[in-house]
């Protein structure tokens, strides 16, 4: 079998453009649905399941480790509509330290014992349920209460999740928090965690209907 001759580079018919969709036959061809004008955000997708398989870490759920004094245990459920655990669902927390200050430190995935990152992930369990050791925040400006933002990533949702978790023990400061006066009374409940232990503090997640957590705008596309 003859063999074919490499093309000439310097000769009259060879293209050294690399191969694109414009290459396709009929790509020229006027098509109905084309867009025209400017280009904007496609929407999102639904989120997960497999973040719940992909994202955990070690340690992700270790802010502060658990032996040193000043650890405190957030903990809770995640559920749906019908008050059913969601098994797959990502948390995510991000808290000031015990002065209301932000962590500067490094090694969120690479974690310093003794350090304290701010920052946290942990998967649920079978039972929706999940665990964080951190610290127990201080309030980060005059007037505000302590919390720790909070974030959740679960099947059906087309956007993570952003809520906050306050603190039953802090009921003064509590009373006087701008953003916790904006709720309804009634719902105000779903964004303050329970102490159930020493140093323990449930907060449970229901992503709608009865008793569904106050969710927060933070202004993103959706």
């Amino acid at each position: 079998m003859p063999e074919t001759a490499p093309p000439d580079p310097t000769g009259p018919d060879f293209d050294d453009e690399a191969f694109d969709a414009a290459d396709l036959p009929g790509s020229h061809a006027p098509h109905p649905g084309a867009h025209r004008g400017g280009l904007g955000q496609t929407p999102s997708q639904t989120v997960g399941p497999f973040f719940g398989y992909a994202l955990p870490y070690a340690g992700g759920p270790d802010v502060r480790a658990p032996w040193l004094p000043d650890a405190i245990r957030l903990h809770g459920t995640v559920s749906d509509g019908a008050g059913d655990p969601i098994p797959d669902a990502i948390v995510e927390i991000w808290g000031a330290d015990a002065a209301g200050r932000p962590s500067t430190e490094r090694g969120s995935f690479d974690r310093d014992a003794h350090g304290f990152a701010g920052f946290g992930r942990a998967a649920v369990d079978r039972a929706g349920h999940y665990a964080f050791t951190t610290i127990k925040p201080g309030a980060a400006r005059a007037g505000s209460a302590p919390y720790l933002l909070v974030t959740v990533f679960a099947r059906g949702v087309t956007h993570h999740l952003f809520t906050r978790a306050y603190f039953a023990d802090e009921a003064a400061a509590n009373a006087s928090d701008p953003l916790l006066a904006r709720v309804d009374e009634s719902r105000r409940g779903t964004l303050v965690a329970q102490a159930d232990g020493p140093g323990s503090y449930r907060f449970d997640i229901r992503l709608q209907g009865e008793g569904e957590t106050v969710f927060l705008d933070y202004g993103t596309e959706v």
